[in-house]
């Protein structure tokens, strides 16, 4: 196995808030998914063995669903999640734009405190992948370092919109 696909980000933002917001639906529809995208779904049973279905509207006017399977939840420390491209029922598909891209992905995002920063680190790699799917993963890391960047932007405009008093 290779090396994981690994993003950090130091957020301008107490732990505990950082972790209100990537574990509560109602936050995530504010924040989550490419930059200029718009969350029109996101229901979550937040425990472990839960889920959360979401979908999103992407430049362009595409739909786009998505779905954790959660893990593992260490609040407010880490979550370990299966990711999928899903369908409006719920169900797991492909993604859209590669037939090559794996069924799933295995995703921890830690959280670790530093005064009144917080240090986002997001790990994400194949899960049960084939070679070709392993291979179309790690050809996108930099198309997902820039995704994941962008979104991490949002997140942080939004953490600093929670902060305003």
């Amino acid at each position: 196995m290779s090396a994981p696909f690994t993003l950090s980000r130091l957020l301008k933002a107490p732990r505990q808030l950082v972790w209100d917001v990537y574990s509560q639906p109602e936050h995530l529809s504010h924040w989550f998914g490419p930059k200029g995208s718009t969350v029109t779904h996101s229901q979550m049973d937040f425990r472990e063995g839960g889920t959360y279905h979401y979908a999103m509207t992407i430049e362009g006017g595409m739909e786009l669903w998505g779905k954790w399977l959660l893990r593992e939840i260490v609040p407010p420390e880490r979550i370990t999640l299966i990711q999928h491209f899903s369908d409006p029922q719920g169900g797991i598909t492909r993604n859209p734009w590669s037939p090559v891209w794996p069924l799933h992905t295995l995703s921890t995002t830690t959280l670790t405190e530093q005064g009144d920063t917080t240090l986002l680190t997001l790990e994400w790699t194949t899960f049960e992948a084939t070679t070709e799917e392993t291979a179309a993963f790690e050809a996108a890391y930099p198309s997902m370092t820039q995704g994941w960047s962008g979104n991490l932007d949002v997140l942080e405009d939004y953490l600093s919109l929670l902060q305003t008093p």
